[in-house]
């Protein structure tokens, strides 16, 4: 870069600095990206910043994406262009925004980490022989069963419960809609065990179906607590936190049901694409039964390929 574009560029770095009374971490940040954009710029024979298309900077972006530098981090380093150019332009040191258009390639959603069936029995059938293991089984089950949120299953009263129809109301989901869902046979028996030793505590001042042996409602980091520990007392090695269960319910309802409106549904999901990203883990589970079972999936292996019969002449 020219003289002067490095002027213009340091020029910026202090006005974050001094007059916008940025961070040293977001100062250095911009300085960085900035300067990895500079010497994209030389290696193009790109020597002022007015020189700078659309093009070149989506070209730019798209070659530190092949590096595999993450969406989050080209989005910061797109801002930190686009803020740049918008002091050029306050400044009439340019006249159009380059990356004013540019967007990061989208982040790869991450799948959520779900329990097959067998290691969900396994975390549920171990027994409870305590009046807080009766209380923790009664939770897991229920988050298994219906599919819960955290924050609904800490926000659930009695009263929301209708165990001779198993069903409960959620009255605080997501966005603050309510919904009605079923509960399973199993975690009926658990909850009814739980509200006979519930009924046993003296002094409960709350109507929350899940307490502390004080009588209050539990916490959602108490909860996590309590999944932690019961997973390590069953010597259950990975750990597990609430919403493994939420997402187990999903995978294994849509695996078995293919009904993805349903669990929709059921999730209190406003948005079908949400639940969509269910359907990839279902896709896995079916790909992993073609790769065992059918017969022109599986590779030949060497034996077979040494054994295979010679041609006649």
């Amino acid at each position: 870069m020219s003289p002067a574009a490095e002027e213009m560029l340091a020029n910026f770095l202090n006005q974050l600095k001094f007059e916008k009374r940025a961070s040293v971490h977001t100062v250095s940040n911009y300085q960085r990206d900035l300067e990895r954009l500079s010497s994209y710029c030389k290696e193009k024979l790109i020597f002022g910043w007015t020189d700078l298309k659309q093009a070149d900077v989506r070209a730019h972006i798209a070659a530190r994406h092949r590096k595999g530098i993450g969406s989050k981090s080209l989005q910061r380093e797109l801002s930190a262009i686009r803020s740049f150019y918008t002091f050029l332009l306050k400044n009439g040191l340019a006249e159009i925004n380059p990356a004013q258009y540019v967007k990061a390639p989208k982040q790869a959603r991450k799948l959520p980490k779900t329990l097959d069936v067998d290691q969900v029995n396994g975390l549920l059938e171990a027994g409870a022989s305590s009046p807080l293991e009766i209380r923790d089984l009664a939770m897991f089950e229920l988050f298994y069963s219906s599919g819960l949120r955290l924050s609904e299953l800490r926000s659930l009263d009695i009263a929301d419960l209708d165990l001779s129809d198993r069903s409960l109301l959620v009255r605080s989901g997501k966005g603050g809609k309510s919904r009605i869902l079923p509960i399973g046979g199993k975690a009926v028996a658990a909850i009814n065990n739980w509200l006979q030793e519930r009924a046993k505590m003296s002094a409960i001042g709350d109507s929350a179906l899940f307490v502390t042996t004080k009588g209050r409602r539990l916490g959602q980091r108490s909860i996590e607590l309590r999944l932690s520990l019961w997973c390590k007392k069953k010597g259950i090695q990975e750990h597990i936190h609430p919403h493994m269960l939420r997402h187990s319910f999903a995978s294994h309802l849509l695996e078995s049901s293919q009904d993805l409106r349903a669990v929709q549904e059921l999730l209190g999901h406003s948005n079908i694409s949400t639940t969509q990203i269910y359907t990839h883990l279902d896709f896995q589970h079916l790909a992993e039964i073609y790769d065992k079972a059918h017969p022109r999936a599986k590779k030949k292996s060497d034996n077979d390929a040494g054994q295979a019969k010679p041609s006649k002449s």
